[in-house]
């Protein structure tokens, strides 16, 4: 029995950080937009539900007085469907936050540096 060719470089199986560095920066920050506005969509909601239940006691849905997280994340998608500015605003919040501290980032970047104080 002959034993298996060794693996050559590109032959390797590449992690998750190999394959982030071969893409181009447009598509590394289109998966970050994407996976913050799936944050916004899929977690926020979650978020929003525990703290809720926490500060202002159960979640009920009309007459169902045990409606729980899924009965939110029912009515937030309803919302959404109906294009509620507030619902909107949840789901796109990080992804906002984002946009805003990045260009925070890339603000700082054009200052000019600071004079040395004597």
């Amino acid at each position: 029995m002959s034993s298996p060719a060794p693996l050559e470089d590109s032959d390797a199986p590449r992690g998750f950080m190999d394959r982030l560095r071969g893409l181009t920066r447009a598509q590394r920050a289109l998966i970050l937009y994407a996976a913050a506005l799936l944050f916004g969509v899929l977690v926020v909601p979650f978020l929003i539900f525990l703290v809720g239940n926490r500060v202002l006691g159960p979640y009920t849905q009309g007459q169902n007085l045990r409606g729980g997280p899924f009965a939110l994340l029912g009515d937030f998608f309803t919302g959404l469907a109906h294009g509620s500015a507030v619902f909107w605003a949840v789901a796109l919040g990080p992804l906002v936050v984002l946009v805003l501290l990045r260009l925070f980032v890339v603000g700082l970047r054009l200052l000019p540096p600071r004079a040395p104080r004597t």
